[in-house]
């Protein structure tokens, strides 16, 4: 699953990332996003981009396509 089957409040821990561009997954794994970390959806924004995660203590907004480069799983 990804990021866009959570709720606003449901949490989820990363099992991995999507293939894709390097640089953009280094991005992500050099923001703390790595498999084992545990993320909370925080906000969605009324037009649906972007969202807002809480990781490691902080908030951080993604857009929603670079969002789904993560896959989840339900906490």
């Amino acid at each position: 699953m990804n990021l866009k089957d959570l709720q606003v409040g449901e949490r989820g821990r990363i099992t991995g990332l999507m293939p894709g561009e390097k640089y953009y997954r280094q991005k992500l794994l050099s923001m703390g996003l790595i498999p084992g970390t545990v993320i909370q959806l925080a906000r969605i924004a009324p037009l649906g981009d972007p969202i807002e995660i809480e990781v490691r203590g902080y908030a951080l907004s993604l857009r929603r396509d670079e969002a789904q480069v993560l896959q989840i799983e339900k906490v």
